[in-house]
């Protein structure tokens, strides 16, 4: 396996995702579904970065059930805990996963385990339905979902929580950390489009950080996090997993939908990234000055799904053809994406473009 530089170790390690994946005694776990939820029924494990996810067919309804892993701080656990609570107290409105309560009115229970730590169990209710990842979202369906994502952005401004300034291996901020990953990716060609932003982030992102607009943001609203109902006139029905809830730069939330959405259409890589970001403004206005680093960061927040594969599949060898496959997408949707000129791209923004008429061509960079 290929050693990792240090800083990115250390933030790997900060965000728990190199612990033990050993599991949880099932007995234990229903033990305590039953003895604080009151719950019981048919668990079904479900795949999961890091932790443990289970789904629960309890007689009436359904549960997801999560289990931290066993070297995340339990402040950290509790930021996305205390997230959803407070969008349920003071934003109700918004279609947020909510939190199964226990049985004396807590958002979640320890579990103290034979080996003497300690983990954190918590239940949420379970939502039926489409993932916006699995459909192709019209123009009108995309509007929506930016909205939705400057709903939520406007709603977690006051939100505050001693955790939330801890250091996310995924918040875009630490890309340049990432660089010693590109020698993972084993094609020249990925590795020269990886460099490419790397020094495109550098150039324009980088020296800018210590200004930008900062709050708690989701992390992670991407289109396997968002379920949706496309014959309602409400399209996103959940949004959910704020596991990746950090205090960063607020043009990284909607960077980070940016990421899957470039390069699907391959007539015009940023169509569906327009429509999006369109959307977004109606809720939350990106300010002048910041609007031009936010197809930056989609660039880069694009590259670290592809590397990061990469490194998965060397951790696990049983997965690596479906993440080598999933590197390959990234690495054509990236190719897409930078095949338009940054400033045609950055003046589309500025444009405020949502009408699909005035949206650019692709016109291939020299790059």
């Amino acid at each position: 396996m290929n050693k990792l530089p240090d800083a990115l170790q250390r933030l790997l390690e900060e965000s728990s995702l190199l612990s033990s994946s050993q599991s949880i005694d099932s007995l234990l776990l229903n033990n305590m579904l039953e003895r604080h939820y009151g719950l019981s029924g048919q668990i079904e494990r479900l795949g999961s970065e890091k932790g443990h996810t289970f789904r629960l067919k309890a007689k009436e309804n359904e549960y997801l059930v999560k289990v931290s892993p066993s070297d995340e701080p339990e402040p950290v656990t509790g930021l996305q805990i205390a997230a959803m609570r407070f969008l349920d107290d003071t934003a109700h409105a918004l279609p947020v996963q909510r939190i199964k309560p226990t049985i004396d009115r807590r958002d979640s229970v320890p579990i103290n385990l034979k080996d003497g730590t300690c983990r954190t169990l918590s239940v949420f209710c379970f939502l039926e339905g489409l993932l916006w990842e699995q459909m192709d979202a019209d123009i009108e369906q995309l509007t929506e979902a930016g909205d939705m994502l400057g709903r939520l952005n406007v709603a977690l401004r006051s939100f505050r929580h001693p955790a939330a300034a801890r250091s996310l291996v995924y918040d875009i901020r630490h890309f340049h950390r990432w660089a010693g990953l590109v020698e993972y990716a084993p094609e020249p060609i990925h590795r020269k489009l990886a460099q490419r932003v790397f020094k495109l982030f550098e150039e324009v992102l980088l020296s800018r950080l210590p200004g930008l607009e900062m709050q708690v943001i989701h992390g992670d609203y991407a289109p396997n996090n968002v379920v949706v109902d496309p014959d309602n006139d409400l399209f996103v029905k959940a949004i959910l997993d704020f596991g990746d809830a950090v205090h960063s730069a607020v043009i990284f939330d909607p960077a980070n939908t940016v990421a899957h959405l470039i390069g699907r259409t391959p007539d015009h890589p940023w169509r569906e990234a327009f429509t999006f970001v369109a959307g977004y403004e109606q809720s939350r206005p990106i300010d002048e000055s910041e609007l031009p680093l936010l197809p930056v960061a989609a660039l880069a927040r694009l590259t670290m799904l592809a590397l990061i594969r990469y490194w998965k599949a060397e951790r696990a060898p049983d997965q690596s053809e479906e993440l080598l496959a999933s590197a390959a997408y990234y690495w054509e949707n990236l190719e897409r994406a930078m095949g338009v000129p940054m400033e045609d791209v950055i003046a589309q923004f500025c444009h405020r473009a949502g009408d699909p008429g005035t949206l650019m061509t692709v016109v291939k960079s020299d790059g």
